[in-house]
């Protein structure tokens, strides 16, 4: 065994009198927590997002050394396939203008809510998620889950969640696509009942750029989780979603837009910052 390492002997025997090096010791320890965040982030984290949650547990580790422990363990995140659109914009409801236009960075919570609505696949047939999302901490602030299309079970009941703990005291845009969900008179008649407080926005037709965020909040949920399940029973994905998005999204998930932080802690921090001012 010597030969075939070329080591000496008397090398060899030290190395078992003196037992494993400090260094060794950590980089066992390194590569142990590098497997166990990505197996906790549901095998969806890269080198950027696991260098900050060792850093948080107090390992300060390179990116290109996290990338290299990853490939040697064969560890990469999971990425597949797109995802298509829900939208029906083919109706003869009123059009908001598009307000927002693009301006996703905003400084302030209930400044600027985003909405989309996107489908999940069962085998007992489709169901349709709907979200709200809040720009400044990308935060989902409601969101339902429904067998059907109707405004009532799918952004009513959103909005109905995200305005329950929330007083509004300064003025906020809600933005949307141009789904008639969003357009319909039952939906409209909510808005214009905060008399001014909420101005409703809607992005231009067939622009899903105009609604980036959303688009990228459904694209993680399908790529990092939806995709990796097949769903027997409604209640099976009703159970995994809430999982997602409330355990996990707004939890504990880093984000990159908060550097790496989640959501939680980028509260904590504007708080804490916030304080001090």
């Amino acid at each position: 065994m010597c030969k075939v390492l070329k080591v000496s002997k008397s090398g060899y025997y030290h190395w078992l009198r003196s037992g494993p090096s400090k260094l060794w010791i950590e980089n066992q320890k390194i590569n142990s927590l590098v497997r166990s965040i990505f197996e906790k982030s549901f095998q969806s984290y890269g080198s950027p997002r696991i260098k900050s949650e060792l850093e948080a547990l107090g390992y300060k580790v390179s990116k290109p050394r996290v990338a290299r422990i990853m490939r040697a363990n064969y560890l990469f995140a999971k990425r597949k396939r797109k995802f298509k659109t829900t939208t029906d914009s083919n109706h003869n409801y009123p059009i908001a203008p598009n307000l927002l236009n693009r301006c996703f960075d905003v400084n302030r919570e209930k400044q600027v809510w985003v909405s989309d609505i996107t489908y999940i696949q069962t085998k007992q047939g489709w169901l349709y998620l709907t979200v709200i999302i809040d720009l400044p901490n990308r935060k989902v602030v409601g969101w339902s889950l429904s067998k059907d299309l109707t405004t009532d079970n799918t952004i009513v009941r959103a909005w109905s969640m995200a305005i329950k703990n929330t007083t509004l005291q300064e003025p906020l845009i809600f933005h949307s696509d141009r789904g008639v969900q969003y357009a319909s008179q039952r939906f409209t008649s909510i808005i214009k009942s905060y008399e001014g407080l909420v101005m409703q926005s809607m992005s231009r037709k067939g622009n899903c750029w105009d609604n980036a965020v959303a688009e990228s909040f459904f694209k993680s949920l399908k790529v990092e989780w939806v995709y990796r399940h097949n769903y027997k029973l409604s209640s099976e994905a009703e159970l995994s979603i809430f999982e997602w998005i409330e355990t996990w999204y707004n939890n504990k998930r880093r984000h990159s837009l908060l550097g790496n932080r989640s959501i939680r802690e980028f509260e904590i921090d504007t708080y804490n910052h916030e304080l001090a001012a």
